[in-house]
Order: C-alpha cells, then structure tokens, then sequence
C-alpha cells in the first residue's frame, strides 16, 4: 500500500443483482482512514446491501473493493473480521443468558483438551472493556445490563480484535441522551486509535455532530460524499437523500372549540405518577421526553397491557379491560417495536391489514378473500405502501412501508383514536415525511392522535399540543406554535426547571 494514499476503503464500480431488482447501481466512493465516515439515505436506497457486501453476507455481481490497497472480498462475517472490519448491527448480537465475559470471548475461545483458558487474546479484550466501561463487572449476566452497555460489549470486542474498519448501523435508536453522548465519546476515542468508523444514521443530527465524511445513496447509487462540513444544513442533505426539500413547519390550528374525546385522570403505577391530561376530537397531542422518561409506559396504560391506578374516560365511559376492550371502543396502537408488537412479519400485506378486525371481512367465521384483497389493495393505495403486491411478505418491505402497513391495521379496525410510539424510529426521512401527512390528513378527518416521540422535531412538527415527561412526571404543558422555545423544552424533559 502506497504510505501516501490515506484511503483504507475504495469501492469501485460495485454492482448488486438480485432477481429484477439491482439494489446497488455502479457505487464508486473512498473512505479516509481514521475518519467517521457517515452513510446516509432512504430505507430501500442500497446502504444495507453494500454494508452487507462489506461484512460478507452478499457477494457483490460485480466491481471491486479496495481494502488497504489490496482487494477484498469476504465470504461471510468471520472472513470479513479477520480482514479488519467489524460490525455493530442495530440488532445486538449478545447472549443475555451469559455473562459479559463468556459474551466477549463467544466464538473465539482458546481450549486445551477441551478445556477453555484464559489466553493473552481473552485478556487483551477484558482489558479493552475496562478501559472503554469500567463499571461493567465481566462476571455479569449480559441479561442485567442496559441497551447502551450491551452495545459497548460489541464495541469492545470489535476494538479488541483490532478491527481498523467498525461498521455500526443505527447505533442510537435505542439509547437515552446521555448515553448518545457517551457513545460517540468512545467512537472519538476509537478514531484517535486509528480506527475507521462507517456511521449509519436516520438521525441527521448525529450525522453533524460526529461525521467528518458523509456519503448519500439514493435508488441504488452514489449520490455524493464530501465533508460533513461542507453540507449545508439538515436541508441540504435531505435533497441529495430523496431529490427534493422536506419543510418541518408546524402549521398552528385552533382546536379550543373541539369536542373532548378523552379525559386522563391521575394515572398512577410503578413508572407514572399522577398523570392527568385530555384530548379533543380531531387534535393532535405530543408526549415528549427522554428515553425513561415514561412515554411507553402511558401509551400501553391507556392501550390496556400495562396495570394502573386512576381512570381513562374515553367517549364519556369508564376505560377498563386490556387491548382487545381498546380495540372494540375505537382505540388503536402503533408500537414502538413494529417488528415484534406491529407487524406479522411472515405474513403478506393482504393478510396483516385486517388484522385487528377480522369480522369486517369474515361471514360465518370464514374470510372471505375478495373482501380481504380489496381492503389490502385500499390501503397499499391510500397509506402508498411500496410493494408489487398484496401477496408481499410484511418482513421483506422497507421499515417505513412496513409502518405503513401498521397504520393500514389501525385506519381498517375503524379507530377513532390513534396511541403512535415512536412512530418514525428507524426510517428515512422520505418516509416519515410521508407518515407526518398522513398524521395530519387524519386529523383533518376527525381522527384523535396521540404522538409519544423522543425526537423533538417530530412533536414540533406534528403536535398541537405538547406535554413534557421527566421519570414518570407530567412536567409542563404547551401549546406549540411560533412562540415556543425548543430550548425550555429540553431544559424541562431532562429535569431542568
């Protein structure tokens, strides 16, 4: 490798063919060494097939890669590991059930006559956790530990193999603000050990605060990299994302007049603590706080899992019962795991839609089919879901066309009032564009929407009006407009005055 040239990945010409589709289109660009080198784009515009052509998973049609000036080319994980590159996938790949240590060690364990022992390599990875984490004890269940220190194992064990390349795809999705913070103080550290980090982020905030390089894919192909400091703003870099501008401007209504549908009278349990707050008819209410903070907790109280003390008043009765009561009275949720609590991953678009009213489209307990195709068909046109058809599995869409399909189940069981957890985590900004009009045109048509976010841009968005949540407590309420101050805002929900 020539000592001048300080690129230490070139991707040149790279292709990726799938049956009729071709997801990566001819992808040139280089990426500096001991750089954070963020990649962003649309779910759908080829990230996950190059991060996976990268890691070993797929292997590319055609192109090559450029890996310290010698090519590359893995034929699954471990290959790619023992090349240099190491993966944080946003889905961690611990082992609750074991402890930090075994979890560390997993699959790289030194053994004489079948007995494991502590090698120079088992001890050179605790060491690297002491000094990234000090406070997590190696003989901890993993189980014990929380989301941020689960991925700091990962961090650590990829730091210790002495990986020069660690890919971490959505790293924050589910990680509080301090614990944001500390991450990217260890992704700065690792940079200052001469380690490359390609960043992959929804969050475009994160991408200018911690990226020196930024490349945009779009349908396939390279859009543009250059410096993080030369992009212009958030708008800039959403236009190179989907090739058009996306204004985040509340539109102030006045909802005063409105009927109330909903009235929260001290909601109380283990997590809440004396909530009260209502809800009009057509109005469009935003829960914000920090991760902890408690939204989760009184959206599944109010949707009937979790226990409580107090009373939800919804159409002018008593709340009682759990989700199927909620269902029958006009309530719905989309959840913040859609993958897991929202959608039906192996079943088609045509099959989940329905789900959550299965006696619109059943006679005598049998479904009928056409009736259940014609709903799917309206929906896929309605929410514009992107599939080539009803018959689609729901875990093959993109994380945005899947929350389309959780939105589809909600509209279909003819719900009144809409609870939405994080209801953009995880996609692109096309589409949460897309899901914030959605919201809207809802409201307009008389629907009740209930928005719990951690993404402030979102409740300001969106919301009417705004309730601030600090370790289980309603903090502050506000009316969202030209006069409200983003600042207060965050001072409050992280505990401020």
């Amino acid at each position: 490798m020539n000592s001048t040239d300080d690129k230490i990945l070139k991707i040149q010409n790279l292709v990726k063919d799938f049956p009729g589709v071709r997801a990566v289109n001819d992808v040139s660009f280089s990426i500096k060494q001991n750089t954070v080198h963020c990649l962003v784009g649309e779910n759908g515009a080829g990230k996950s097939t190059l991060i996976k052509i990268l890691t070993g998973a797929f292997i590319r049609s055609s192109g090559k890669i450029i890996l310290r000036g010698d090519e590359y080319e893995a034929h699954n994980p471990k290959e790619a590991r023992n090349r240099g590159i190491a993966t944080l996938f946003q889905e961690l790949n611990v082992v609750d059930e074991l402890t930090v240590e075994e979890n560390l060690t997993l699959g790289i364990e030194d053994s004489t006559f079948g007995f494991i022992r502590r090698s120079t390599k088992i001890k050179r990875i605790l060491e690297t956790l002491k000094e990234i984490e000090p406070s997590i004890n190696p003989k901890h269940k993993v189980g014990r530990l929380s989301v941020a220190k689960k991925q700091i194992i990962e961090i650590a064990k990829a730091a210790a193999s002495e990986a020069e390349i660690i890919i971490m795809d959505e790293p924050t999705a589910s990680l509080s603000e301090k614990e944001i913070t500390r991450l990217f103080r260890i992704i700065k550290d690792l940079r200052k050990k001469n380690v490359t980090v390609i960043y992959i982020s929804h969050r475009l905030d994160e991408i200018f605060e911690l990226g020196d390089m930024v490349t945009v894919m779009r349908d396939g192909k390279h859009v543009e990299t250059k410096p993080v400091s030369e992009v212009k703003g958030r708008n800039e870099l959403i236009h190179m994302m989907i090739g058009k501008t996306v204004f985040e401007e509340y539109v102030p209504r006045d909802t005063a007049s409105l009927e109330s549908l909903l009235e929260a009278d001290g909601i109380t349990n283990e997590k809440l603590k004396d909530i009260s707050f209502s809800v009009k008819k057509g109005e469009i209410i935003g829960f914000y706080g920090l991760v902890g903070s408690g939204k989760t907790e009184l959206a599944s109280a109010l949707f009937g899992i979790d226990q409580y003390k107090g009373d939800f008043i919804y159409k002018g009765k008593k709340l009682t019962g759990g989700p199927s009561r909620a269902i029958n009275s006009g309530i719905a949720l989309v959840p913040e795991e859609r993958r897991t609590q929202g959608i039906f991953p192996i079943l088609t678009i045509r099959m989940n839609i329905p789900a959550m009213n299965m006696k619109k489209i059943t006679k005598n307990h049998i479904i009928r089919d056409w009736l259940e195709r014609k709903a799917a068909k309206e929906y896929i046109e309605k929410l514009n879901i992107i599939t080539q058809s009803t018959e689609k599995d729901v875990r093959t869409l993109s994380g945005g066309n899947q929350q389309k399909v959780v939105f589809a189940k909600c509209l279909f069981a003819d719900a009144d009032l809409l609870i939405l957890d994080e209801p953009t985590r995880g996609v692109d900004v096309g589409a949460k564009s897309e899901i914030y009009s959605i919201v809207r045109q809802l409201s307009e048509a008389g629907k009740s929407i209930i928005v719990f976010s951690s993404e402030l841009q979102e409740i300001l968005y969106s919301c009417d009006r705004i309730y601030l949540l600090f370790d289980g407590e309603l903090k502050a309420e506000m009316r969202n407009g030209p006069q409200i101050d983003s600042k207060e805002i965050i001072n409050i929900a992280t505990g401020g005055n």
